[in-house]
């Protein structure tokens, strides 16, 4: 994996629009209040973290909602400015779900979590590659 694709998914925000969480190596941090059991966070956006036309962007967006439409699931934002991408935060779904929808849609990675402790799941064409660590809620 490129340090500065990490670098970037270490540093960014994730979450919905009023309860924005980033990715914490230390102590445990409070859950976010849609986090109670397993979740994961799935964006459609710019595959391979390279900055696509906003309507593509759009049309594989509404592609993923229509694969989740019968699921539960919150409207997300992951990241800020040029790279702020709509996701979807998906309560009850598996790992495994997580990165079928993330490769169907080329990312680079997905997020897992159960509560407060959350994944960074890198989707490698062997296979996945985990990396954890905790929320970090942003203060309101």
């Amino acid at each position: 994996m490129r340090e500065a694709q990490r670098a970037a998914f270490l540093a960014a925000l994730y979450g919905t629009p009023r309860e924005r969480f980033g990715l914490a190596a230390g102590s445990p941090g409070a859950a976010p209040s849609w986090a109670a059991n397993r979740w994961a966070v799935v964006t459609a956006w710019n595959p391979g973290g390279r900055l696509q036309p906003r309507a593509d962007n759009l049309r594989a967006g509404r592609e993923l909602l229509d694969l989740i439409a019968s699921r539960p699931h919150l409207p997300g934002v992951n990241g800020e400015g040029q790279w702020a991408e709509a996701s979807v935060i998906v309560p009850g779904l598996h790992l495994r779900e997580a990165a079928e929808l993330g490769r169907r849609f080329g990312q680079a990675a997905v997020l897992f979590g159960v509560g407060r402790r959350v994944a960074l799941v890198w989707l490698e064409a062997a296979g996945v590659c985990v990396e954890r660590f905790w929320v970090r809620l942003l203060p309101d």
